[in-house]
């Protein structure tokens, strides 16, 4: 019988990748603190794991090089997140205390779905081994 690992492992290993690109995007906005305009982005965890979901169920390809990849238009959740702070006169709307917390969050979220993943495998190398 054949092991799906689609099926073993479900969403977590999509909500990892999503997981990471949230971490990027919260660091990208701590490391612009600093720089004038620069607008704090955010991420719609629920609606980016969707749209990492669909990517990975729908077997669309392209078929021609000038057909639209469909995979990559979607903006995975990403828009400008509303501040919380009055402007400080530059324009910039990172809250370097908010996005630190955010990180902080992201990154225990994503160990724990690491740990989850963690022992899905160590189930199925069981499963396989017979517990040896």
């Amino acid at each position: 019988m054949a092991i799906s690992f689609e099926k073993a492992f479900g969403i977590h290993p999509q909500g990892l990748q999503v997981r990471a690109q949230r971490a990027e995007l919260i660091a990208s906005n701590i490391a612009n603190a600093d720089t004038p305009g620069y607008k704090a982005k955010g991420m719609d965890f629920k609606a980016a794991l969707a749209q990492a979901s669909a990517k990975q169920q729908s077997g669309m390809t392209r078929t021609n090089e000038k057909h639209f990849d469909v995979r990559t238009s979607l903006n995975n959740g990403v828009g400008y997140r509303v501040p919380d702070q009055p402007d400080t006169g530059d324009g910039n709307t990172v809250d370097v205390q908010v996005e630190r917390n955010l990180y902080l969050e992201n990154s225990m979220e994503y160990q724990a779905s690491l740990q989850f993943l963690n022992s899905k495998i160590k189930g199925l190398r069981k499963a396989i081994t017979g517990g040896q």
